[in-house]
């Protein structure tokens, strides 16, 4: 029997786990525990264990340990996706399969060098690791799986009008999904309630509202203000996994988020509400490695006020084509083996454990 470990701080980082936690979890020769949590912090949010940490996902309970006890066990495997983990007595590998890809690219640091190999969303990223000077172009530590969350978006897995009638929509207007980042300086701080509540008082939207998971974000002022707004037509989202609303969105709007990164792959329009103090802070972190040149928000369109930002989301709703080819090139260098990235980091996985059986996908190339 092989241990595998995943461990994380927020539910965002299992939902990224969460495909291939179902594939292993299957089978009878690999058993899987799921652990990690949060301390207090001095912002007000309070401790999470692991056991409230998995509570909402279909998890077996008695796969759930606390980080206590992980300190004292082995495993075969170990998996994070933050990149500082949390980490075994003793483990044979390190993987990190990463809870996002912005164009701030917090992940391309020599942090990650803790880590046996990663699981490589795509060409971009392989890239930035490469011109990091981190990794060598063809280094085996970095393996071409792609990015398991966003599969659904594309193996057919998905049907939007069971998603709308979950949400107690019709279809009949345009779905938009509100997805700020959880930076600070982010749009709930800025122009966002603004923008939604402008847009909802047209009387033309369904409009989302999918706020960071971090306590932290959704305490704040500004999301104090979206709240206000929730009615049949503004709907607030509490689900961890954004990828059936980014599967019904219409059009999608955010700021800095990575959810921009993974809308891509439906190739709809995105409006970017502009966040000029956070995109400064990020060029000045040294843990971010801000890009707006290659994609960046390129692939829609940039609002700096409330006024812009309503005009835009009609205007790319009548032109749902603008950006398209930016947008199905951004798809093409941001992921490998979209639909079927699952498949590749289950191969991968079993081949490294010595349980691969015959026939187990191939890996896109590298590069």
């Amino acid at each position: 029997m092989k241990r595998i470990l995943f461990a994380g701080y927020a539910p965002v980082h299992f939902v990224c786990f969460q495909p291939i936690y179902r594939r292993l979890a299957a089978r009878g020769d690999v058993r899987i525990e799921l652990s990690g949590g949060r301390e207090p912090d001095g912002d007000g949010v309070g401790e999470l264990t692991a056991r409230e940490l998995y509570t909402p996902f279909p998890v077996h309970p008695d796969a759930v340990i606390e980080l206590d006890e992980v300190y004292r066990r082995s495993y075969d495997m170990v998996f994070s996706a933050h990149i500082s983990g949390f980490f075994p007595a003793e483990d044979r590998k390190r993987v990190q399969v990463f809870h996002g890809l912005s164009f701030r690219n917090m992940a391309v640091r020599r942090d990650v060098l803790i880590y046996d190999n990663l699981f490589v969303a795509g060409p971009y990223m392989h890239r930035a690791f490469v011109e990091s000077k981190l990794y060598r172009k063809d280094d085996p530590r970095l393996v071409p799986t792609g990015f398991v969350k966003v599969d659904r978006l594309r193996d057919g897995s998905l049907d939007r009008e069971e998603i709308l009638r979950q949400l107690g929509l019709s279809g009949e207007r345009p779905v938009l999904l509100y997805a700020p980042t959880g930076q600070k300086g982010n749009s709930v701080e800025t122009t966002g309630p603004e923008v939604i509540r402008r847009l909802a008082a047209t009387g033309r939207y369904d409009i989302l509202l999918k706020l960071h998971d971090h306590p932290r974000d959704r305490q704040s002022p500004g999301a104090a203000e979206l709240m206000q707004l929730v009615d049949a037509h503004t709907i607030h989202v509490t689900d961890f996994d954004i990828v059936p609303y980014l599967f019904v969105a219409d059009l999608l709007i955010t700021d800095a988020s990575s959810v921009s990164s993974e809308y891509s792959l439906m190739d709809r329009p995105m409006v970017f509400l502009d966040v000029p103090e956070l995109l400064s802070a990020a060029a000045s972190s040294k843990k971010a490695n801000l890009d707006l040149e290659t994609w960046g928000r390129n692939g829609g369109v940039i609002a700096r006020w409330p006024d812009d930002a309503v005009e835009a989301v009609a205007w790319s709703l009548a032109h749902p084509d603008e950006a398209s080819e930016v947008r199905r090139a951004m798809a093409a260098d941001l992921f490998y083996n979209p639909g079927r990235a699952t498949d590749a980091a289950v191969s991968w996985i079993l081949g490294e454990l010595g349980l691969a059986p015959a026939g187990e996908p191939r890996l896109a190339a590298a590069g």
